[in-house]
C-alpha cells in the first residue's frame, strides 16, 4: 500500500496493490499492521481504550450522486474506492470546534479504483460520484445514530468546491432527503459545543 501527504493532520491518501493476469486481479484492501498507530484521538474513541476496525461497509452510488458532508465525533474511516472514481471533499472541523483556529479547513481529491483516504473523527467527508462508483469502508466504530452528525455540502462559510454534475437540472448533485436538509456548519459546530449533546464517556 503506497502512501501520500494531506495537508490536514491525521489524513492519509494511497494506493492498493493490484496483482493481475489473464484470469483476473487480486487486491489486498487491508492489513492490521498497516494501522500500527490507531489512537483514540484519531478515532474518538475513550481514553484507555484500543480503536480498531469494527465493520466494514459498502456504499454503491450511481453517476451525479453525493454523499455527505457528514462528521462524526466517535469513528476514523477507511475509504477505498473498489469501482469508479469519487471526488472526495475533506473539511477539518477541528480547529471550530476546539476553538483552536478561525474556519474549517477543505482539502479535496480525486479518487480512482484502488486509491484509499483514512479520516480521522473530527474531519467531515463527502464524495461526488464521478462515475457510477462502489466504495468500500472500514470504521472503527459500529453504526451509532447519535454520532451521525452533518452539514449542508454547499455551505458559502466552507466553499467545497464540487463540481458541477452533468445530466442534472443546473449541474446540481442527486441528493438524499438527508443531506438536502443538513444545517450551515456555523450551527453543527453550536450545536457540538452545547455540553447537553456532547458524547458520554
Amino acid at each position: 500500500m503506497s502512501q501520500a501527504p494531506s495537508s490536514l493532520p491525521g489524513v492519509r491518501f494511497g494506493s492498493v496493490a493490484r496483482f493481475g493476469d489473464s484470469r483476473g486481479s487480486f487486491r489486498e484492501i487491508w492489513r492490521a499492521s498497516a494501522f500500527p498507530t490507531l489512537t483514540p484521538a484519531e478515532t474518538g474513541a475513550p481514553a484507555g481504550s484500543e480503536p480498531r476496525f469494527v465493520q466494514a461497509n459498502l456504499s454503491s452510488s450511481a453517476a451525479g450522486v453525493l454523499r455527505g458532508l457528514h462528521y462524526h465525533r466517535r469513528q476514523l474511516d477507511y475509504w477505498t474506492v473498489t469501482a469508479g472514481r469519487a471526488y472526495v471533499a475533506l473539511v477539518d472541523v477541528r480547529p471550530l470546534v476546539e476553538g483552536s483556529g478561525p474556519s474549517a479547513i477543505v482539502e479535496t481529491r480525486e479518487l480512482e479504483v484502488d486509491d484509499w483516504v483514512v479520516i480521522p473523527a473530527g474531519v467531515a467527508h463527502g464524495f461526488l460520484a464521478l462515475a457510477p462508483l462502489d466504495l468500500l469502508y472500514l470504521v472503527t466504530n459500529e453504526y451509532d445514530g447519535s454520532d451521525e452528525l452533518g452539514f449542508a455540502w454547499d455551505d458559502p462559510a466552507v466553499g467545497v468546491p464540487w463540481p458541477m454534475v452533468p445530466g442534472t437540472p443546473d449541474g446540481r448533485p442527486i441528493l438524499s432527503d438527508r443531506d438536502q436538509s443538513n444545517p450551515p456548519l456555523a450551527e453543527l459546530v453550536a450545536r457540538l459545543g452545547d455540553p447537553s449533546d456532547r458524547p458520554s464517556p
